[in-house]
């Protein structure tokens, strides 16, 4: 297993699985209660939000009539997801959700994001990460430097050598670089150098752009993914936060309409070149203590 951990394995068991409910023509619920499981638990299971006993999987297969073959891949394919990624150990402090989406933007080779509202976790300084997670009412005190460490760690797959590392591209709004907060222009220094060093591409939409359904619809993240030797790679995955959960959207017309959002950001987004103009403009102008 790479730095990606249980989270492949388990999305790939539990789209496999809801591919061949589906042909069984059994609805989630109606598993479930042959099971004997929660919806939510079967939820969790096709979603690949949950490690699966090779046990489980031998039911499933069997209500679901699937061939012998088949059944003896998918329990194979159900230990993998028991393997374990570094953010284990902070498994305390980060929700279920999250979990899974470290596993796979540590496993993307591409990561597109749209940030209206602050700057990406992969670009953040510590000071950035702490005041926004300090800023979470939610979010214990005594969890707020465990968080900040996460975020650190996750950051270090954009130096990595093997794998490669992902392909950072960043579109923020301008007001995001405006916004004060402590060390803000420490922080602009920071995004400068990661552009310089080639660790992500980064552009600006300036404020002065009219409001359009890509800059009005939310934050989201685009993820693609590389071969896997002879497994079906990974499909390109969409990820948008909210306040309590995240979004996972990997049905291709859901990813073709992020995918015209994200073509529409770039439209109106200024140039690599005036990006970085911008970002150090507005640095000069903002004062650290």
């Amino acid at each position: 297993m790479t730095d990606a951990g249980s989270s492949i394995p388990r999305r790939q068991l539990g789209r496999i699985l809801r591919q061949a409910r589906e042909q069984a023509g059994l609805s989630l619920e109606a598993a479930g209660s042959d099971l004997e499981w929660s919806r939510s638990t079967m939820y969790r299971i096709e979603g690949g939000q949950a490690a699966v006993k090779a046990r489980d999987v031998e039911a499933m297969c069997r209500l679901y009539g699937t061939s012998a073959e088949m059944t003896e891949a998918l329990k194979k394919l159900a230990a993998e997801t028991k393997a374990k990624g570094w953010w284990h150990a902070y498994g305390d402090t980060l929700p279920a959700w999250f979990e899974l989406y470290v596993g796979l933007e540590a496993a993307a080779s591409r990561l597109r994001h749209w940030q209206p509202a602050a700057l990406p976790g992969l670009l953040q300084t510590r000071e950035y990460a702490e005041h926004l997670l300090r800023s979470h009412p939610d979010i214990p005190p005594r969890e707020v430097g465990r968080l900040v460490e996460v975020r650190m760690e996750r950051q270090k797959i954009l130096t990595r050598h093997k794998p490669e590392p992902p392909r950072l591209e960043v579109i923020v709004d301008e007001g995001v670089l405006r916004r004060q907060a402590p060390g803000m222009g420490r922080q602009l220094a920071h995004l400068q150098d990661q552009a310089t060093a080639g660790v992500a591409s980064f552009r600006v939409v300036p404020r002065s752009v009219a409001p359009s359904f890509a800059l009005t619809g939310g934050q989201f993240i685009i993820l693609e993914f590389p071969p896997l030797g002879i497994r079906t790679p990974e499909p390109t995955t969409v990820y948008s936060e909210l306040l309590t959960g995240a979004l996972y959207l990997d049905k291709p017309a859901e990813v073709a309409t992020y995918a015209k959002a994200w073509r529409a950001l770039e439209e109106v987004a200024l140039d690599l070149s005036r990006s970085a103009d911008l970002i150090a403009m507005i640095g000069k102008e903002m004062s650290d203590d």
